[in-house]
């Protein structure tokens, strides 16, 4: 997808005295002279300026700011999903998303009150706002949500929902978020289809016939930044015939998307090497890609992978250790399903490439790194 995201929402543009104290005074009413009122108060004044100059920077930047404050802006968000304006409802969606996606500890609050609110949401632009807002709860509660938007008769609400899907469906291929989504980049509107198939392809991690099979009919999109897209998502799960298409779109005369280069460096296929020494590999993502698809370089980490797991179990059996290729990711994985959790490190694996770097390409070296990086149970770790 072009730009990855559908376009904002308009914000309000009719002007309310005071939004808060308007929902009804009691314990809420302190909220008229929060810090976090104000920003939004900001925000507000900045989505009418939005709606003049086309941009919504300001916009988002306040709002950041207003939902860092995640109990506040709870209380606050909540409070204008009940508002009469359909403009301050999806201010309050706004927030919420922006809440949920600083403060983790809101989320389930946060789901429960935008779940009640698409019940009755009859607002086109609010809908949207929710839709993203939902997205930032990563709760499976909003699926249904989404899938039920996913019908919507607006295209901007279909825009949305497609994009959202990616934080709260489930990965597996048989949900009814996967469906939607399918069914989704099959849309009418072009925009929505693009959407979808960047959200289905790229950023969900699963795989299936019927996923393929959706892909490969947006090969053929009339519109090229869909057909790009569903090359791409083919691309990252290894589809078998998608080599002469990732080729065709290094060959574009318009240059090739930074995430075409992810999608090579994933396919790992040394014919890309030809079109890739055409960039600059200090370009964004030239320089993975060609790693990855380089024979010589590919030898030398598989080589160093197997090394440094026979070190691992000589000096450390208890870690378990393995290497792994991720089907969504480039490169290689060192698995240690044996070690325990320490603070500072991620106990689900290194990226072998990382470690190669890291130990000069000394196997030996990188496994002492690793054990020292996890120590043993009943030890004590000690400083780097």
């Amino acid at each position: 997808m072009s730009g990855h995201a559908p376009r904002e929402r308009a914000r309000p543009t009719t002007p309310l005295p005071d939004p808060v104290a308007d929902l009804g005074a009691g314990p809420g009413a302190a909220l008229t002279t929060h810090p976090v009122t104000l920003l939004v108060d900001q925000a507000r004044r900045a989505a009418r300026l939005a709606e003049e100059t086309g941009d919504g920077e300001a916009y988002a930047e306040l709002m950041r700011r207003a939902g860092a404050d995640g109990d506040t802006a709870l209380r606050l968000g909540r409070r204008l999903l009940s508002a009469a304006d359909p403009g301050e409802r999806a201010l309050g969606c706004d927030l919420l998303r922006d809440a949920c996606d600083q403060n983790e500890h809101v989320r389930a609050r946060a789901t429960e009150a935008l779940v009640t609110l698409a019940g009755r949401e009859t607002d086109a632009g609010t809908l949207s706002s929710l839709a993203r807002a939902l997205e930032c709860t990563h709760d499976p509660r909003a699926v249904p949500v989404l899938v039920a938007l996913a019908a919507h008769p607006d295209p901007e609400v279909r825009c949305h929902v497609a994009a959202s899907f990616a934080g709260v469906s489930a990965p597996h291929a048989a949900g009814p978020g996967t469906g939607a989504l399918i069914g989704l980049t099959r849309d009418p509107d072009p925009r929505v289809r693009d959407g979808a198939t960047f959200t289905l392809g790229f950023q969900a991690e699963t795989d299936g016939a019927a996923i393929r099979e959706a892909l490969w009919e947006r090969v053929r999109d009339t519109d090229a930044d869909v057909a790009e897209e569903a090359v791409r998502g083919l691309a990252r799960r290894h589809a078998p015939g998608i080599l002469p298409h990732l080729l065709r779109l290094l060959a574009s005369p318009d240059g090739a998307h930074t995430l075409t280069f992810h999608a090579a460096a994933i396919l790992g296929a040394p014919e890309l090497m030809p079109a890739l020494a055409g960039f600059d590999l200090a370009d964004p993502g030239v320089a993975d890609a060609t790693e990855a698809c380089d024979p010589a370089v590919r030898g030398e980490l598989d080589d160093f992978a197997a090394q440094l797991v026979k070190a691992l179990h000589r000096v450390r059996p208890d870690l378990d250790a393995s290497v792994a290729m991720p089907r969504f990711a480039p490169g290689l994985l060192l698995e240690l399903p044996g070690a325990r959790p320490t603070a500072g490190h991620d106990v689900a694996g290194y990226d072998v490439a990382g470690l190669l770097h890291r130990a000069g390409g000394d196997p030996a070296r990188a496994a002492a790194l690793v054990s020292d990086d996890l120590p043993a149970r009943g030890e004590r770790a000690h400083p780097v």
